[in-house]
């Protein structure tokens, strides 16, 4: 592997990312054939194949994952040297990589915009998923600082507490429920649910809820985002249990409305996440800071939804 380019290791990584040629293609702005010949340049240093495909799927080999982690470690190291660069230089021209949870992306924008103003020449690169993939992107060390719930314990993190996380059950305004005063959470025992997605903090939190209460919902459907989840409350499929900042808007506008349940809304946190023993950047420390002094207040101007401890 001595004579191995870089070129053919950051080729290798988005390929072994993505576990696509055509998209690490896309992505890197190459064409296919173009990676397919990388690919096989970088096979013929290692004298393995990296990569097997079977059906139309294309999956690391053994040797594949060795490499794998030899060119996720060089990219690590390179983007360390240029954040340590950037550091040298000052804040401005530095790089900040944020991942966060689904349910963040309704005020993390405002955060980045709000910070970026403040430090010229800034590039902020942001990434939405679930709470399994962003604690993967943690794990793999391919982001500065993550903003999700609760912080993982399958990772040994730095966890930060900058907001109030309220949730609470929603539903339609023309729901029989909709005008009651104080219930009861056993009184929703039989109504049916919309839940998100196995792997999503937003359902972690609801089961622990019910759990705690000796409850199991009726879940009626299993859907992968919030937006669709409001979308069919709205249409009176259901009830939901969901991040108040999720459906600020709809509240406002009368579309939707928050059940007066006895216990909701539930108070969690929202973390600044980052790996134990990662050296932070000055940018991301910077970042850090400003969460803690600004992050809830900026929080409820945006969704409307007090989030100060």
């Amino acid at each position: 592997m001595k004579h191995a380019t870089f070129r053919q290791l950051k080729i290798f990584e988005a390929v072994a990312r993505l576990l696509s040629f055509s998209r690490a293609a896309e992505e890197l702005h190459l064409t296919q054939p173009a990676v397919s010949m990388q690919i096989k340049q970088l096979e013929q240093h290692a004298g393995l194949a990296l990569f097997e495909q079977v059906g139309k799927r294309v999956h690391l080999t053994e040797a594949g994952g060795e490499v794998a982690k030899l060119a996720l470690g060089i990219e690590t190291r390179m983007r360390d040297c240029e954040d340590a660069l950037a550091a040298m230089r000052g804040l401005s021209g530095g790089r900040l990589h944020l991942a966060v949870v689904s349910t963040a992306k309704y005020f993390a924008p405002r955060l980045l915009a709000d910070f970026s103003r403040r430090h010229a020449g800034v590039t902020v690169k942001l990434t939405i998923n679930n709470r399994e993939q962003v604690i993967q992107q943690l794990q793999e060390n391919r982001v500065d600082l993550a903003i999700m719930g609760r912080p993982p314990r399958s990772l040994d993190v730095v966890a930060t507490a900058f907001a109030r996380h309220p949730l609470g059950i929603i539903a339609s305004p023309e729901h029989p429920l909709a005008r009651k005063r104080r219930l009861y959470l056993k009184g929703l025992a039989g109504e049916n649910f919309l839940i998100r997605e196995p792997g999503s903090g937003t359902r972690v939190s609801m089961e622990r809820v019910f759990a705690d209460g000796g409850l199991k919902p009726v879940i009626s459907m299993e859907l992968a985002s919030n937006e669709t989840i409001k979308q069919a409350v709205m249409a009176g499929m259901g009830l939901s249990f969901l991040s108040l900042h999720t459906v600020g808007l709809e509240l406002a506008a009368g579309k939707l409305v928050r059940l007066d349940v006895r216990g909701t809304p539930v108070k969690r946190d929202w973390y600044a996440v980052y790996r134990k023993g990662k050296r932070l950047s000055p940018l991301a420390e910077s970042f850090c800071a400003f969460l803690a002094s600004e992050g809830a207040m900026l929080i409820e101007d945006t969704t409307g939804v007090v989030s100060r401890t």
